[in-house]
């Protein structure tokens, strides 16, 4: 089961927060509200299919600081942050800290809207790229170790024969482990085989 994609609306004003949910909501979205930074890290919301909308002058914990204690716990999750000050300053803070985006209050439903549905964009994007490797890694598990031989040796670039030598075994064994290693790896030609040994290696 997909989970729904949500936004969570973390800021101290009352007033904000139900306009965001009610524009929010009327968009189509799942929405859940906070009150403050802190109030949204104790409730331990999932993050998997996320973005965070947040207010970054409040009580307690700002919004760069929750951006950089998300990062702290690994929670790979799009922040955008809102302000109701022209602070440049802080909004340079802020990118640097890895912000999607920076929406000066009081904003435009529109550019919200758009920068919260490219936001959950970019997470699902990140959620399906996890997804490939994770299946990647699953494969190569089930390879037995002279498959995973042959396929490190295609993947290198070297001709069966040279595998063969390397291995010490003949290229016709080497061609019947890399039929193996294909239908394994449900690869249908070496190129698609390369990438997603390459993709395994940056999981």
């Amino acid at each position: 089961m997909v989970a729904e994609p949500i936004v969570y609306v973390i800021d101290d004003d009352e007033g904000v927060r139900h306009s965001l949910e009610f524009l929010i909501d009327c968009a189509g979205l799942n929405v859940r509200s906070f009150a403050s930074a802190d109030g949204f890290l104790d409730a331990s919301p999932p993050l998997g299919d996320a973005c965070v909308v947040t207010d970054v002058r409040m009580p307690g914990m700002n919004g760069v600081e929750l951006v950089g204690e998300l990062k702290k716990r690994g929670a790979s999750v799009p922040v955008i942050v809102m302000t109701g000050h022209a602070d440049v300053p802080l909004a340079i803070q802020a990118m640097k800290a890895g912000v999607a985006d920076f929406i000066e209050k009081p904003f435009d439903d529109t550019a919200m809207l758009s920068a919260i549905r490219a936001a959950l964009a970019q997470q699902a994007g990140k959620q399906a790229a996890q997804a490939e490797r994770d299946q990647i890694a699953e494969r190569i598990s089930q390879l037995s170790p002279r498959e995973r031989e042959v396929m490190d040796g295609l993947v290198a670039g070297a001709a069966n024969k040279v595998i063969a030598y390397d291995l010490g075994i003949s290229a016709r064994t080497v061609e019947v482990y890399r039929a193996n290693v294909m239908m394994k790896m449900q690869a249908k030609s070496l190129s698609e085989l390369v990438r997603k040994a390459t993709l395994a290696r940056l999981s």
